[in-house]
């Protein structure tokens, strides 16, 4: 028995003439609980018109679908046994406000109506058809048209569970409470495209939307959840108007030029602007430049890619993982205008489907073909199953589940409809819906969240070309997070690198982010100078004072460190020279030795003169304490010779010049020899000089010992590529000046003392080789003192300092070896004769003959020179 046809006015008895096309409102099939169904049969009307075209796959192919579960439900036994489900199915014109006014029937038997202005003709009480109460909703398609239906549905508390309204704005349970879903929310697709776009490297993109519920929603979700991650920065959002003027989509595309750098798009836009945006790509010659990121409603739908697949390629798109429902194909290929009445669409289908015209009451009058009813789906015409039929069964099958529950917790062993069912409750059935889980037509797990969403599975597709055939090939799939093959992707450059859609690129090692306020994507690449390393993305610091930044600078590392090396020009010159000082010294010592009793040595006054010679080579030897590695031991034979081979030296010098000084301004006054002058004497006044230097030398140890550091600042160059260590002795210039400074006071004192003995005799006791000594010793300790202090801030400052120093102390060394000693060494080896012992003269004498030298040295600077003469013939007879 056919169910019967609601608004049909005739039955006719010719299968090929449909009922008249202006009464096919709506389908209804009798049950023991119906279901309202809405789906988008025909297209939105223009000019002023409620309905356009019919819509063969997301119009047709979807109620058969809920038609289909309906059957296979009431088949069922083990699924709502002895109860059997009805439908009452009503077309929703794509229009929202159309809707509405459809889903009026829906709530009419929850209407009481107030017939006391209704009066009979025959004066009887007006008997007034019961309308079928219907107990649950199943749509509708478009989410704008949901959400206008929602609202009157939950003033009645009638459950409503779509099966392709995914806008996030439905997961509102206080403004939706009665709305439910089998696929997934645009905030779950938002965040599936967001994590695509992240998987790509892309963090700089541009939002289009269609104007509208779904495309603003679906945007204003994945700003959001971006906004949220702040991986991904959106350089423009656009809409698409409703009804766009002519250029419209040229202009868009304009705009989007105006952020070259953002060439990934995210569209939320329905299939048609979705064509009209790709025509107007390719007509302003970007094909290849954009990388779109389409949601749902582009999936892998071929309209919107037809006759534009260049500018289309490699487009990633996105839809809820389904699957082609086999059965359903075999149902629906097996329709046909005799065994399907119920619908009263598919006469009009079947005239659109095989382009035919059926009778007089046709769709298509101008199509000269005439149907004639032996037509077959998929043999006579293309048939390939609408992606939303998955859901639209599991939207029933999940309505049909929760009756059951229901059914078994009210009705428990009670056949068919018991009295507690008889007026479902829709608020205690809503809670049975949302507490279902079963698996679905397609296998896969139906269940619903507290908000009523289904959780979210998605195929990703993208659009290749290849061979110079375009289809769309799964690349992967979402589901709570992505699984993405890269290497399945393919891209209009045929390059396999990833296409770029960044603002700014990654900064170099070493480099750090310096952020465009307001926009955190992009930024301005600032390299870390000086010392300073890249410590994270965005901040450089400054290394510790001991290191210096690596090659990459992303971290620090020891600064080298160095010391005077052995074989470098700065130790070689002073090393060679205290070689040379030194084996001097030791000949001048050997041959004293040797030749110890001879007159000059005697003369010379042996004790002094190996003291002053011990001065000298410890001159000599200095220099290599002065340029060894330094170490505990070497800083204190750097602290203890320093200062002590000049204290020797000038020590015997001072006393030498003290002794020379003393017995001629004796002898001015007396012919008593002063106190003090003997060899014992001048030794105990030299090594008490001596020992005041030991003694400092010895308080420093004590307050400070020796030990050494490692001065960063002295080559902290600009450049840290240059920056050195040097490895020193704790001694600083004031401890140097120290050190140094009692032994050149006795070299002034020893000076001042040379220049009051200058008019001594030539041959009295090498007093004149003395003050020669000290003027050069001066002129090289004046010419020290600048250099040394001089070049405190330079580079150089451990090379130049070191040298000038041993090189100074081997110079000072060398001209006393020079002046004092080698004159005498050169009588001893080479003139023998003239080391012979003279006439002994007493101290008397020599003091008047120095005291007569004197008077004379005045008379010549008064008299004329014979007079001189004269007087100088009689001065010698003292003599």
């Amino acid at each position: 028995v056919l169910p019967r046809v609601a608004g049909s006015v005739s039955q006719r008895t010719d299968p090929l003439v449909p009922p008249a096309p202006e009464y096919a409102h709506s389908i209804r099939l009798d049950g023991d609980i119906i279901l309202g169904g809405l789906f988008p049969v025909h297209a939105r009307g223009e000019r002023g018109a409620p309905c356009g075209e019919l819509k063969k796959e997301k119009g047709i192919h979807r109620l058969e679908a809920m038609l289909f579960a309906i059957d296979l439900i009431n088949k069922d036994p083990d699924l709502l046994p002895n109860v059997t489900l009805g439908a009452r199915i009503l077309d929703t014109c794509s229009r929202d406000t159309y809707a509405l006014e459809q889903s009026l029937t829906f709530v009419q038997a929850l209407i009481e109506r107030d017939s006391t202005d209704v009066r009979c003709t025959s004066g009887e009480q007006p008997i007034f058809a019961k309308p079928d109460k219907i107990i649950g909703v199943i749509g509708a398609a478009a989410s704008s048209v949901s959400i206008m239906v929602a609202n009157i549905l939950r003033l009645f508390k009638i459950p409503q569970i779509s099966y392709a309204s995914t806008a996030p704005e439905l997961s509102d349970n206080t403004r939706y409470d009665f709305f439910s879903r089998v696929v997934p929310p645009d905030s779950y697709q938002a965040q599936a495209m967001l994590d695509i776009v992240t998987a790509m490297g892309w963090n700089y993109v541009s939002t289009l939307a269609s104007e509208g519920n779904y495309g603003e929603s679906g945007v204003e979700a994945f700003v959001q959840i971006s906004r949220e991650s702040g991986g991904v920065c959106i350089a423009q959002s656009l809409k698409i108007p409703r009804e766009p003027r002519l250029g419209e989509f040229d202009k868009i595309i304009l705009r989007l030029l105006e952020t070259p750098h953002a060439r990934a798009i995210v569209m939320f836009a329905n299939e048609d602007d979705i064509r009209r945006v790709l025509d107007a790509a390719k007509r302003n010659n970007q094909t290849g430049h954009f990388l779109w990121v389409g949601s749902d409603s582009w999936g892998s739908k071929i309209s919107p890619v037809v006759q534009q697949e260049s500018v289309a390629e490699g487009a990633i798109t996105i839809l809820p993982k389904r699957a082609s429902i086999e059965a359903f194909d075999r149902y629906f290929k097996s329709r046909s205008l005799s065994n399907n009445r119920r619908n009263v669409w598919f006469a009009e289908f079947w005239e659109e489907n095989f382009g035919c015209k059926l009778g007089m009451h046709g769709k298509r009058p101008g199509s000269p073909k005439k149907c004639t009813g032996l037509e077959k789906v998929g043999r006579d015409s293309t048939y390939e199953q609408e992606g939303k039929v998955q859901f639209v069964m599991d939207a029933v099958y999940a309505m049909a589940h929760a009756l059951h529950r229901m059914h078994r917790d009210l009705c428990s062993g009670y056949p068919g409809l018991c009295p507690r069912m008889s007026n479902i409750d829709g608020k205690e059935l809503l809670g049975y819906i949302r507490n279902v889980s079963f698996n679905g037509s397609a296998k896969t797990l139906v269940v619903f969240n507290e908000n009523g969403d289904a959780p979210g599975r998605y195929d990703i597709y993208q659009y290749q070309i290849t061979n110079g055939s375009a289809e769309y090939r799964i690349i992967g799939h979402w589901t709570d997070q992505l699984h993405l093959n890269m290497n399945a992707m393919q891209w209009a450059s045929r390059d396999s690198s990833m296409p770029a859609s960044v603002c700014s690129l990654p900064c170099q090692t070493g480099e750090r982010k310096k952020v465009v306020k307001g926009v955190p994507c992009c930024w301005h690449c600032e390299r870390c100078e000086g010392y300073h390393y890249q410590a994270s993305e965005f901040t450089c610091q400054l290394c510790p004072y001991e290191q210096r930044p690596d090659q990459n600078r992303t971290s620090c590392q020891p600064i080298p460190i160095i010391k005077l090396e052995w074989h470098s020009p700065w130790a070689v010159v002073p090393v060679f020279i205290a070689i040379l000082g030194i084996l001097a010294t030791t000949f001048v010592v050997v041959t004293f030795v040797r030749y110890n009793d001879t007159p000059i040595v005697r003369a010379s006054g042996r004790e002094m003169s190996y003291v002053l010679l011990t001065g000298i080579f410890l001159c000599y030897v200095t220099t290599f304490p002065m340029i060894a590695e330094p170490g505990v031991a070497v800083c204190s034979f750097r602290r203890i010779f320093l200062g002590l081979g000049m204290c020797f030296s000038y020590a015997a010098l001072l006393t030498k010049t003290n002794r020379i000084h003393r017995i001629f301004e004796q002898g001015k006054q007396s012919v008593a020899a002063p106190r003090f002058i003997s060899p014992a004497s001048q030794l105990v006044i030299t090594f008490s000089l001596i020992s005041v230097q030991l003694m400092g030398v010895f308080v420093w140890f004590v307050a400070d010992p020796p030990h050494t550091v490692v001065d960063y600042g002295e080559q902290r160059t600009q450049d840290p590529e240059n920056a050195r260590g040097v490895l020193k002795c704790d001694i600083s210039d004031l401890s140097l000046i120290c050190s140094l400074g009692y032994s050149i006071l006795l070299m002034v004192t020893c000076t001042v003392y040379a220049i009051k003995t200058r008019g001594v005799p030539e041959t009295f006791n090498e007093a004149k080789p003395i003050g020669f000594t000290m003027y050069t010793t001066c002129i090289i300790w004046l010419a020290f003192i600048p250099i040394f202090f001089g070049t405190a801030q330079s580079a150089e400052r451990m090379y130049i300092q070191t040298t000038t120093l041993t090189v100074s102390l081997s110079l000072s060394a060398s001209v006393s070896l020079g002046m004092l000693y080698m004159p005498k060494v050169y009588i001893i080896i080479l003139h023998p004769e003239q080391n012979v012992p003279k006439r002994k003269r007493s101290f008397k004498a020599i003091v008047t003959a120095a005291t007569m030298t004197n008077k004379l040295s005045q008379l010549a600077s008064e008299r004329p020179n014979g007079e001189v003469k004269t007087e100088l013939c009689e001065s010698s007879t003292y003599f």
